[in-house]
């Protein structure tokens, strides 16, 4: 049996009982936004934050610690590893790349790359000169602003007379809601709490799934994007181990071998999806703000606050931060993991809804309030029912033509307590995250003339190809350091991640019944399912949301119809993502175990050999046309 976490085994739990995003955004002063406190620095334990070394228990626990207590037999470590091993792309996987529909690799090239990163330049510059944003005069005379009289029981919504919706959030989330409003001819607003668009965070995968979904929503917001992307779906994906690992009765395997090889190209074409890409945040941002709704739709520096369900059909009046009023007959929250929509919408306590690290901190603000801000986070987080992974994480975008970028597209390097994720950003651009377990909180010592790149100094020791290895005496696949030290001091963000059950811990009836809507007011995104980001899936199923949630709008034909039609919503969807949640936390907590695995003769090989069969099923759920 392989190794369990308390975490892991309650994630697998609620996958057995069913059957991405964070905005983009220039930080406001998150000071206003998170109350700080003692308390905050205290222990993450007391503040009743779950999971933070994703501690073993079961079977295979005592597998590790027979296995340490048993006389260690060099020899058996000994020899070389299968040559298969190396193989990027196996018979299998070239196989289904070969096929008339699959995606032609188009090898890397100057001009792509120039193309490629200007567009990102040229769409963050757009996004800090706020084009298409509401300001001025039309701000003054927006059509939220007004209350309207609507009769008690709800008025008809008509061509003429549409329904109208508010959108917390501008991150990848609340922009798809606006656009499918939009395209359903509905009148929409969305409210950003930032200043402005910010150009960080690194490229989005759009997975077959997420495009097939923006392909109904808007045809030309699908078209933009794949023609504004890089092809991932074209090389091969995978899990290698970081250093040497095995014996000879369960399989030796050299620093760097592939454990699990596979496509993600096949289960697309079968359901008859589109190839999945990777586009620049910024060049996302601002493809749908063109082309998803009228310019003025986006209003920035703009946190909701608070708001009240006007009953009988009339809609919702909401309160920004700086007093003002807006009134429509739906609210949708949008607004992160961290959502003060949620907070309001089921009652938590003061402090759950703001602005936290493991958000739009991770790249929009410098290391020093970065660190403050992990340290509030931990209490964030249990005020606001999220669940602490076990793991902190360091992550940036390269700027760097990787060694096997012809054919490796994504590729995870496990290790014991911690792996490495690296995948093609395009324009010959690595973004990569290493993942480590440790309690959440933490951070990294301020720079000094001895040690003027602390992030830097800890990822060489923890990642070290060469001489005594890591702390734990492993020498890493080189790969890794080779785009760390692509990557400069600045360009590294650390934060903690957060996910949430993926079941409801509630026996509220009404949450139950409509888990993520309450009369005219609905979550998505990560506002309702926050998970890790193991499958890539966190922004695509955002993107399955808005589209979900938009669907069952449509049908409304009269206002007093809009909390059953989002209670619809939510039911459709509650079961997807929480599978989705459930595997991305499994996954995460079982990645740093694979280690055990290489060394136990028998279970090892098997266990390997039903991940690599498990995977196509995988693939083919998460690759629906329909959702």
């Amino acid at each position: 049996m392989v190794e369990l976490s308390r975490r892991s085994a309650a994630a697998l739990g609620a996958v057995l009982a069913l059957a991405g995003e964070s905005s983009a955004f220039v930080a406001p002063d998150s000071r206003s936004l998170v109350s700080a406190s003692p308390a905050a620095a205290s222990s993450s334990t007391r503040l009743r934050v779950i999971g933070e070394q994703a501690s073993s228990i079961g079977p295979a626990q005592v597998l590790r610690n027979l296995k340490e207590s048993l006389p260690q037999v060099p020899w058996l470590a000994e020899g070389h590893a299968p040559a298969s091993n190396k193989v990027d792309i196996p018979d299998h996987v070239a196989s289904v790349l070969a096929l008339p529909d699959a995606p032609k690799r188009e090898a890397e090239s100057d001009e792509r790359t120039e193309r490629i990163r200007s567009r990102a330049r040229q769409a963050a510059e757009d996004a800090l000169e706020l084009k298409g944003m509401l300001v001025g005069e039309d701000d003054e005379q927006a059509w939220w602003r007004t209350q309207r009289s609507v009769p008690a029981g709800g008025r008809p919504v008509t061509a003429d007379d549409p329904l109208t919706v508010l959108v917390a959030g501008g991150g990848l989330a609340g922009l798809v809601v606006a656009a499918a409003c939009h395209s359903k001819g509905m009148k929409v607003a969305l409210f950003e709490q930032a200043s402005s668009y910010a150009p960080y965070g690194g490229p989005i995968q759009i997975q077959s799934n997420a495009l097939r979904a923006l392909q109904q929503i808007n045809p030309e917001i699908y078209q933009e994007l794949v023609r504004a992307g890089t092809c991932t779906a074209d090389r091969v994906s995978g899990l290698k181990i970081g250093y040497r690992k095995g014996n000879k009765l369960a399989g030796l395997y050299d620093a760097g071998d592939w454990l699990v090889r596979f496509d993600t190209v096949g289960p697309a074409l079968e359901a008859g999806l589109p190839a999945t890409v990777v586009v620049d945040r910024p060049v996302i941002q601002q493809i749908l703000v063109k082309y998803g709704f009228p310019e003025g739709t986006v209003r920035i520096k703009s946190r909701i606050q608070k708001f009240d369900d006007l009953g009988d059909g009339k809609g919702v009046a909401v309160t920004l931060e700086d007093g003002t009023k807006a009134y429509a007959d739906v609210l949708v929250g949008a607004d992160g993991i961290w959502s003060q929509v949620r907070k309001n919408l089921h009652g938590l306590d003061d402090g759950a809804g703001g602005f936290a690290a493991s958000g739009a901190a991770g790249g929009a603000i410098d290391d020093a309030e970065a660190r403050r801000l992990a340290r509030d986070t931990v209490e964030i987080a249990a005020k606001a029912d999220r669940r602490f992974s076990g793991f902190t994480c360091y992550a940036a975008l390269a700027p760097h033509r990787a060694s096997n970028i012809e054919t490796v597209s994504y590729q995870i390097l496990l290790g014991e307590k911690k792996y490495f994720v690296s995948t093609d950003g395009g324009g010959e651009r690595q973004q990569w995250f290493a993942l480590i377990r440790e309690p959440a909180g933490g951070g990294d010592p301020e720079p000094t003339p001895e040690d003027p790149h602390p992030k830097l100094t800890r990822l060489r020791r923890e990642f070290a190809a060469t001489g005594d290895g890591d702390d734990d005496g492993n020498v890493w696949d080189p790969f890794a350091l080779e785009l760390i030290e692509a990557s400069s001091e600045d360009d590294i963000k650390r934060r903690d991640l957060y996910d949430g059950a993926p079941l409801l811990t509630t026996l509220d009836p009404q949450r139950l019944l409509s888990p993520w809507a309450k009369g005219p007011v609905a979550l998505c995104g990560d506002a309702a399912h926050p998970m890790m980001p193991n499958l890539g899936q966190g922004g695509c199923q955002a993107t399955e949301d808005g589209y979900r949630l938009v669907e069952e709008l449509s049908k409304v034909t009269h206002t007093r119809d809009v909390p059953w039609s989002l209670g619809g919503y939510s039911r459709t969807r509650v079961v997807r993502t929480a599978i989705i949640q459930g595997f991305a936390q499994l996954g995460s907590d079982l990645l740093v175990d694979f280690d055990l695995m290489m060394t136990l003769p028998l279970l090892g090989p098997f266990f390997l050999t039903m991940t690599q069969l498990s995977m196509p099923f995988i693939l083919r759920y998460l690759y629906t046309p329909s959702f």
